[in-house]
């Protein structure tokens, strides 16, 4: 299984034991087992702001429930390089504006990793073959 990393949402419903198909399951499961497993580090920043603004609920203070489930998954998370952060900036085609979205589709790409997302606007970018993606 190759590594992968999870956009920030499949993060949130897979911790909270939300709906996620059978098969992105499996995936993720195994992942965890291999320790191929990744959260880019705006995820965490973008679970904080969803928290602060009650668009999702967590079973606890933020901060708990985040190091609780980076412990639980040994979750590797990987920060904002020079090259991350310059690779978020120039993505080939015409990607929307959205930072955090760029930032992990460029933390994906450049760790070779393959990104587990429902997000329509990620999976179409995939479809180009300039990003290796999952469906959740």
């Amino acid at each position: 299984m190759n590594e992968i990393l999870l956009d920030t949402h499949v993060f949130i419903w897979y911790v909270n034991g939300d709906e996620i198909n059978k098969r992105t399951r499996k995936i993720i499961d195994s992942a965890i087992q291999t320790n191929c497993i990744y959260l880019a580090g705006i995820s965490l920043w973008e679970v904080s702001m969803l928290a602060v603004k009650q668009r999702v609920i967590l079973s606890m203070p933020c901060l708990e429930w985040m190091n609780r489930a980076s412990h639980e998954l040994r979750l590797q998370i990987l920060p904002i390089t020079p090259t991350i952060a310059t690779e978020s900036c120039n993505l080939p085609g015409n990607f929307h504006g959205d930072p955090a979205d760029r930032l992990i589709i460029s933390t994906a790409r450049t760790h070779g990793m393959t990104l587990v997302t429902r997000d329509s606007a990620i999976l179409d970018f995939g479809k180009t073959k300039v990003l290796s993606v999952i469906k959740a």
